[in-house]
């Protein structure tokens, strides 16, 4: 297995700069792993191709507002951070552009919407930075919602990038493959028989990290942070044992509910650190469906794609796709695998 099998050819106008009016519009291409079978469908058709019963587990994390930019106290050089995650209310971990400018014990000012903060730098920890903020601040309202990088058009409404059903703002990107759907297709889904409930990854920025090493199976993820809580635990328990399907909105929710599977040996309530790595090769203890969106080239995403649904049959369908004129990433369309 080697990074490059991974890769693809992506025309850059298929990269979506902007979603899909309603959500659920978007397109769906359907894989039937069974029938070795592709079919081309639209997100709002998923109550007929789920089946009453299936259990829809979804992320329900919000996208914080995390994106700061702000300048060097002494000399004014302009810097840019992302927020990462919070060590107390003051202290956090951050991304900073240009990371030189990362010195430990330099103090920066920042602009945030309830005024402008200092921060000193207090550390650093490989390419993540240790800021010591003057006072704390609500992570829902501080700056901007940060947008992939590949998404550089996109100047509507930053509730876009949020999923309808999103409650606390915890990370740093969306769980991209619950944007699709709206309120009327959630009681669509009810109505159907299919039930649903919630657990949480807050997504870190390593989510867009590329990577760079030949052997994927050498490429260590950045932890993030999951909770399973105890409602959803018994229904996915319940829904096991009734032979009815799991079905996981998004890459996410797969790494939460596999993470807490094989640690411990079943779904349970649980709150930890996950850096689960999915290759082809590897078992799946908790998921038997995935809706998802397409994925970066020679990205972990897509590897633990190729790992649910097999290597040939994802690839071949990622060549579909772009001769379909799919939209692809954040703000594009979806693949429902059964």
């Amino acid at each position: 297995m080697r990074t490059d099998d991974f890769a693809y050819e992506l025309p850059p106008e298929l990269i979506a700069q902007e979603p899909a009016e309603p959500r659920d519009a978007a397109r769906l291409m359907v894989l039937d792993r069974a029938a070795g079978r592709i079919e081309h469908r639209v997100v709002r058709d998923l109550p007929g191709l789920l089946r009453p019963g299936d259990l829809l587990v979804v992320n329900d994390t919000r996208v914080m507002a995390a994106r700061l930019f702000g300048r060097r106290a002494d000399t004014g050089g302009a810097v840019e951070i992302l927020l990462v995650r919070p060590f107390t209310d003051t202290r956090w971990e951050a991304l900073m552009k240009p990371a030189r400018r990362a010195a430990e014990g330099r103090r920066f000012v920042f602009a945030t919407q309830e005024g402008e903060v200092d921060a000193v730098c207090a550390g650093r920890s490989g390419e993540m930075v240790v800021l010591e903020f003057a006072r704390p601040f609500d992570p829902a309202r501080v700056g901007e919602v940060p947008l992939p990088p590949y998404i550089t058009q996109f100047r509507g409404d930053p509730e876009r990038y949020q999923t309808v059903y999103s409650r606390e703002a915890r990370s740093a990107a969306a769980p991209t493959a619950g944007l699709h759907f709206t309120p009327e297709l959630l009681a669509r889904l009810e109505a159907a028989g299919i039930e649903r409930t919630a657990v949480t990854l807050e997504v870190g920025p390593g989510t867009f990290k590329p990577v760079n090493v030949d052997d994927p199976r050498e490429f260590a993820l950045h932890a993030e942070h999951i909770t399973v809580p105890e409602e959803a635990a018994r229904q996915v328990q319940r829904a096991r044992a009734e032979g009815r399907r799991v079905v996981a909105v998004g890459t996410t929710v797969v790494r939460t509910l596999e993470h807490v599977a094989r640690e411990r040996g079943g779904i349970v309530p649980y709150a930890g650190w996950t850096a689960l790595k999915i290759l082809p090769g590897d078992e799946f203890l908790a998921v038997d469906v995935l809706m998802t969106n397409f994925h970066l080239p020679k990205s972990t995403l897509l590897m633990l794609v190729c790992a649910f649904a097999g290597y040939e049959f994802v690839m071949a369908a990622y060549r579909e796709a772009v001769r379909e004129r799919y939209r692809f990433y954040s703000f594009g369309d979806a693949m429902l695998i059964l």
